[in-house]
């Protein structure tokens, strides 16, 4: 079967969006009209998509719409979830006020774009509703006086495959989404967690965080500096997300950690650590054991390798340090991407959790 290129990927819609469109329904409904189905919306950069209902409901003094949200081909952890908003009238000049509903998440750190104690529904999500909720109500000449409540259907239990829980959003999902529309395999929420995780950190006034590739090594480098689950942020391939940001939005003290494979792909300049996206230069590892004064046969073995691991084998059996001046290279372009702002050292564990090299010393 031929696989799909990036051209032939199909985009989707984020939760922001599914939930702007639900609001649109319902408050059709609320107001004496009937469920448009389907119903269109305009995005940010003026798209105008069109959403089918997955159920619509109305009683006395609310309407309920909900959508089927469709991430395209993008891996996103919400896709085909129920996004639902329930609408009602508020109090005279109360204005539009905004609920988590079951599956949505309420906000109890600092640092996020939504203050402590409101649903984390995030500031795009809430100017599209808003704009939503202005158009409809003056469609039909009725006060704006609204309130929104979002739910996620299964909101909580997908919540816990996401970061939410060390930002501080608890009970539930984030509704998301600046564009209203999800770019298969971008990767937009992961490297944008990242970010709020930065956030929320120095919110805390936390001086040391550890950015790691996978959860052995950010487990390993938890234990050893004893950091709470703030100062941890989960990587993944995206050292270019936490490095880029944290050259505006610094904080003291950086520890970057990882298997030797990904580590090298960074030693090498790569801000992108996918297998998909970079590959380990084995010439390059060759130089390195050469500098180190490998032999000439470990020097052709490096060249001929395999895998990275395969390498910190022939170095290791050589007793020599590859992975402490692998790590030690990582840390200089670091320190160059995030000039200078943020003091970074640089560890690699092996595949049991066990540290094999540190730019530190």
């Amino acid at each position: 079967m031929k696989e799909k290129t990036a051209k032939e990927l199909r985009y989707g819609w984020t939760t922001g969006a599914c939930a702007t469109a639900a609001t649109k329904a319902a408050l059709t409904a609320l107001f004496g009209a009937e469920f448009p189905d389907p119903v269109t919306i305009t995005l940010p950069r003026g798209q105008t998509p069109a959403f089918a209902l997955a159920t619509e409901e109305k009683g006395t003094d609310f309407a309920r719409a909900s959508i089927i949200k469709d991430a395209g081909d993008d891996p996103d952890v919400t896709h085909l979830a129920r996004v639902i908003s329930t609408v009602r009238r508020g109090a005279k000049g109360s204005g539009i006020r905004f609920h988590a509903g079951v599956g949505v998440g309420m906000v109890t750190k600092e640092g996020l774009p939504i203050s402590v104690g409101e649903a984390a529904i995030n500031p795009v999500p809430r100017k599209m509703m808003t704009e939503v909720v202005t158009e409809i109500a003056g469609k039909f000449g009725e006060p704006d006086d609204i309130e929104i409540e979002i739910g996620i259907e299964n909101g909580e239990e997908l919540a816990r495959h996401t970061m939410n829980g060390r930002l501080g959003i608890v009970g539930g999902l984030s509704v998301l989404g600046t564009t209203g529309i999800v770019v298969p395999y971008s990767c937009a929420s992961w490297i944008a967690s990242i970010h709020r995780g930065i956030d929320v950190a120095r919110a805390n006034n936390l001086t040391h965080l550890a950015a790691s590739t996978g959860s052995t090594s950010e487990k390993a480098v938890a234990a050893i500096y004893d950091l709470p689950e703030t100062a941890l942020l989960d990587m993944g391939d995206f050292a270019g997300g936490v490095l880029k940001y944290l050259k505006k939005h610094p904080v003291p003290q950086l520890t970057i950690a990882g298997g030797f494979a990904k580590i090298t792909k960074l030693a090498q300049g790569h801000m992108d650590l996918h297998s998909g996206r970079s590959s380990v230069d084995f010439n390059w590892l060759a130089d390195q054991l050469g500098a180190l004064g490998a032999e000439k046969k470990l020097v052709e073995m490096t060249i001929g390798a395999n895998t990275a691991m395969q390498v910190l084998q022939i170095a290791g059996e050589a007793e020599l340090p590859l992975a402490d001046l692998v790590a030690c290279k990582a840390k200089e372009v670091a320190s160059d991407i995030a000039s200078g702002a943020v003091t970074i050292n640089v560890l690699i564990f092996d595949r049991s959790g066990h540290l094999v090299g540190r730019s530190d010393g």
